[in-house]
């Protein structure tokens, strides 16, 4: 059976704290809503600290904490804080350090895969 690795990319991610409507703003100017009668990303009646965000598998509830990515293919959807900190770390430099440590991780794979 095939193995494959997950690509390295640079994504865009904020934590939902009590941001509720800079989160909503920045999801809502840069994406369009799937169902065109509800904003891509809003805040419920009756749900204080959370934010529903339309996605194609339908709206995805963000709890306070949880991170909300902006993907690579300009869709946005909320990520529990423990899955996001084992996946993404904190890129300095996008431009140059997370691709240049991306790369050596993968060189380094391949190296061990050789040595199999």
């Amino acid at each position: 059976m095939p193995n494959y690795r997950k690509k390295p990319v640079v994504i865009e991610a904020r934590q939902l704290t009590n941001n509720w409507t800079e989160i909503c703003a920045w999801i809502n100017e840069q994406t369009k809503p799937i169902d065109p009668l509800r904003p891509a990303a809003y805040m419920p009646a009756g749900l204080d600290n959370d934010i529903l965000i339309q996605t194609l598998e339908g709206d995805m509830r963000a709890l306070p904490g949880d991170y909300i990515i902006k993907g690579v293919k300009g869709e946005f959807y909320p990520c529990k804080p423990d899955v996001f900190e084992a996946t993404y770390d904190l890129g300095e430099d996008l431009g140059s350090k997370a691709i240049r440590e991306a790369d050596e991780a993968m060189a380094e794979t391949d190296r061990l895969l050789e040595g199999r």
